[in-house]
């Protein structure tokens, strides 16, 4: 079974969220979705200071199959980069809950996460939506 972390939010185009202590939002792409990209090789972001509202394209993973889009669960400030991506795109397939995080936000609304999944609910989402 892939690693789905409980204290983490999930969408349904498998990007996973994670609020810390001081407020802002780290995201990154889930285990699930790193397994259907293959092996990440690229990863480029929008701009730190950038506002996003959530369901916008924040970043692009590039793997040795395709190039996929990464959207903002939330809408807000893009405050930082994982800059370890920069020269190691990998870590996103080696630890896509911890070292492969992708973007911090400052949210301007956090009642958006009220629409995002539990990590139950994604569990549920990706064993019905497998092929």
């Amino acid at each position: 079974m892939k690693s789905i972390p409980s204290d983490l939010k999930y969408t349904k185009s498998h990007e996973w969220l994670r609020q810390e202590t001081d407020g802002y939002i780290t995201m990154g792409i889930t285990e699930h979705a790193q397994e259907l990209l293959g092996d990440i090789v690229f990863v480029d972001h929008r701009e730190i200071g950038e506002q996003v509202s959530a369901g916008e394209y924040v970043a692009i993973a590039e793997s040795v199959k395709a190039v996929s889009e990464v959207f903002a669960p939330v809408s807000g400030e893009i405050i930082a980069y994982n800059e370890l991506l920069d020269d190691s795109p990998d870590k996103v397939n080696i630890d896509a809950f911890g070292t492969g995080w992708l973007l911090r936000i400052n949210p301007t609304d956090l009642s958006e996460m009220e629409n995002l999944m539990s990590a139950e609910a994604y569990a549920s989402f990706i064993t019905h939506s497998d092929n």
